[in-house]
């Protein structure tokens, strides 16, 4: 498998960077994941994108928001809660995105290349919405990543 065209997901430079200036190895990290290293390795290369609870654990340990990891803000400094994923809050943040958009299950299922299905599974806390999905969202409706996980109050980037 080719390298992704990761740069859309994350700002894989900032992961490199923050491990690199805590003296940390990729082993290191992958232990502190509870993965392989060669999985940590995928992750910080762009070969595979790094799973939402992953990422929100590597934002708790270095203390940056989700924001910046995933290059949506320059803003390193994190105004946000360190905590686990509640499925819960999620769905009901995208599910007010999708409402404060007039978008129906159908069209934001369109706009992400998913089934309406996938989008009430997400919403209703049934399923943690995947990385590129979280990061399509931010993006497309300059939403906070740590708001829409629930990890702070501003909404906006």
């Amino acid at each position: 498998m080719g390298k992704l065209i990761y740069g859309d997901y994350m700002n894989l430079e900032r992961l490199i960077i923050l491990r690199e200036k805590s003296d940390l190895y990729q082993k290191d990290i992958a232990k502190i994941l509870n993965v392989s290293q060669q999985t940590y390795s995928t992750w910080e290369v762009g070969t595979k994108i790094i799973p939402l609870k992953h990422l929100n654990k590597l934002s708790n340990y270095f203390n940056v928001s989700l924001d910046y990891l995933t290059g949506l803000s320059d803003k390193k400094e994190k105004e946000v809660i360190n905590k686990d994923l509640d499925r819960k809050v999620i769905g009901q943040n995208i599910k007010l995105i999708r409402k404060e958009n007039n978008l129906t299950l159908r069209s934001l299922a369109k706009e992400l290349n998913t089934t309406s299905s996938t989008i009430s599974a997400y919403e209703t806390g049934k399923t943690l919405i995947l990385t590129a999905f979280a990061y399509q969202i931010c993006k497309k409706y300059k939403i906070s990543m740590d708001w829409l996980l629930g990890k702070s109050n501003n909404k906006k980037i």
